[in-house]
């Protein structure tokens, strides 16, 4: 990374951090498989050891992929992981997927995490929002203000980037992994979410990387199938012969029409009619 693009010294935010989950003396890491929270626990870990623990929220929006990648990178990090479930559908303010619908996720979120850390003697529960992240229209961030969260990688300023540099620099093998989101993302805002729905969803994707395309997003609009893939894999998706294996694979899931999104993948399109 270049001088100009590096907006922090990352070996002294690294020092940093490491100093200050060691002050706090048992972290839980609210974390979920991406490179964000990934990061977080791999620190976590290296500063504290058999002190830190992850914990990730199994809940019926947390697709069966993430959920193993998940696994997999907690224990290349070393950390301890512990899987608790929940609903979220339970709650019918997010059930209904209004905009805010991520204010009420980690609303839960806090509910399960914060009782287990009591019991377990845990003092803080670190994140990983990071800079990049407060520029867009994220309501779970304010949940989990409210929720008295710790946000190590805003605090000491690392965006987006860093957060991948400084994860490349420690070796994580999934520090480029694409963002993701939970499968209540695909789902247009204001339909009902259901399980059926995050299951179509779920399959469909999974089928269509099984193609071969590592980064797909099926957004789900009232049976349609909206697919974004990586703006130079929308050639490969759109020949003749792949497509029709893709239309089948997302018809085979539950979706009655098939379109692709000629703008490719972007993060957050959900929002972009908001």
């Amino acid at each position: 990374m270049s001088a100009l693009a590096q907006r922090v010294d990352l070996d002294e935010a690294y020092a940093k951090m490491l100093a200050a989950m060691q002050e706090r003396g048992r972290v839980l890491v609210a974390y979920s498989g991406g490179v964000d929270s990934g990061l977080v626990a791999r620190i976590a870990h290296d500063a504290l050891g058999g002190e830190a623990l992850a914990v990730i929220a199994d809940a019926e929006s947390l697709s069966r992929h993430e959920l193993q990648e998940a696994r997999a990178e907690a224990e290349e990090i070393g950390i301890l992981l512990r899987v608790i479930r929940v609903s979220e559908l339970a709650n019918e303010a997010y059930a209904s997927n209004p905009t805010n619908r991520c204010y009420f996720c980690r609303k839960e979120l806090g509910r399960n995490l914060k009782p287990l850390a009591g019991e377990l003697g845990y003092t803080t529960i670190a994140d990983g929002v990071n800079v990049s992240d407060l520029g867009d229209y994220r309501p779970g961030i304010q949940a989990m203000n409210e929720e008295g969260f710790w946000h190590p990688l805003v605090e000491f300023g690392l965006g987006k980037a860093d957060v991948r540099e400084l994860s490349r620099r420690l070796g994580l093998s999934f520090h480029a992994k694409p963002s993701n989101a939970c499968l209540s993302s695909r789902i247009a805002y204001g339909e009902v979410i259901t399980v059926e729905k995050l299951e179509r969803v779920d399959a469909a994707e999974e089928a269509i990387r099984a193609l071969g395309f590592d980064v797909v997003r099926v957004r789900a609009h009232e049976g349609v199938a909206r697919i974004e893939v990586r703006k130079e894999d929308l050639p490969r998706l759109v020949d003749p012969a792949m497509s029709e294996m893709v239309v089948q694979a997302v018809r085979d899931a539950g979706f009655v029409y098939v379109t692709v999104d000629l703008r490719g993948y972007r993060s957050g399109s959900m929002n972009e009619g908001l």
